[in-house]
């Protein structure tokens, strides 16, 4: 049996390469954008399970300040 060629030092990947306020801000930025929104009609156009966040109707339920939902045709129909 051959020897495997060797490829020197390889990266077990557990750590991130990238300081942490890089990757927060890179976060905050797709989630205020519009390639987020383009993203997320594309998946829905493709039949995927699609969820909206928006601010809890209930002002008076303090522990849930926003809620998930799934987007729906009737929604996309409604916004238009």
């Amino acid at each position: 049996m051959a020897k495997g060629k060797s490829t020197g030092y390889k990266s077990k990947g557990e750590r991130p390469n990238v300081a942490k306020a890089i990757r927060k801000t890179m976060r905050r930025e797709y989630g205020n954008s519009s390639e987020q929104l383009l993203n997320k009609f594309t998946a829905f156009t493709k039949g995927k399970r699609v969820m909206i966040t928006i601010p809890n109707p209930n002002k008076n339920d303090t522990k849930r300040r926003f809620m998930r939902i799934p987007m729906t045709k009737t929604q996309i129909k409604s916004e238009s």
